[in-house]
């Protein structure tokens, strides 16, 4: 069996009423295209979010160690999957349809691995950091506060982060996985053909 049959030949070939091959590359130059805006705004997003910590910590010159703890560890949890994010970068752009069968599978199937690590580990790694960060920066400026309004400064920050965690992540997670998966499916069908 030949691995790496042309595929938009044996579409072509197909008697049945299968998705066209071009319809299937459309898709996941969409994807590819969706997933690299993101990641510039992502980007974007994070270095303002660091430029904007920094400038708090300069502006407001805070006097605890611990506020400055969070602010380090906020910064390097927002660094770290930022390196991580941008490693998806080769897989986007390392994949096109003028690939063999197998190579793009394998690169489609690489992307979805790299996309699950980052999904999983990293995000549960930026998560801890940032909320160890928020909870030791909000120290701070909450034991200035009476102690009813501190307790609801942290239980708000918290309900916010677990909110995203349990309820947002997942569904973007769902999405992107659901998407690459669909790919993946049909070129995968589309090989067993062969």
């Amino acid at each position: 069996m030949n691995n790496d049959t042309n595929l938009k030949k044996l579409w072509s070939n197909q008697t049945t009423e299968p998705p066209q091959i071009e319809e299937l590359f459309s898709n996941f130059a969409k994807i590819k295209k969706k997933n690299l805006t993101t990641l510039i705004a992502a980007n974007f997003l994070m270095v303002a979010t660091i430029a904007f910590i920094i400038f708090i910590w300069f502006y407001f010159k805070p006097k605890l160690v611990t506020t400055k703890i969070g602010i380090v560890l906020t910064i390097s949890g927002i660094l770290v999957y930022l390196f991580f994010y941008n490693q998806l970068i080769p897989y986007l752009r390392k994949i096109n349809e003028t690939q063999s069968n197998s190579e793009f599978l394998k690169a489609v199937i690489k992307l979805k691995e790299q996309q699950k690590f980052l999904q999983t580990r990293m995000l549960e790694i930026y998560f801890i950091t940032l909320t160890l960060g928020l909870c030791l920066y909000l120290y701070e400026y909450v034991s200035l506060i009476p102690f009813p309004w501190s307790i609801f400064a942290y239980v708000v920050t918290l309900i916010w982060i677990g909110f995203n965690w349990f309820y947002l992540r997942p569904r973007v997670v769902r999405k992107q996985r659901d998407k690459l998966d669909g790919i993946i499916k049909k070129f995968e069908n589309i090989k067993s053909q062969n």
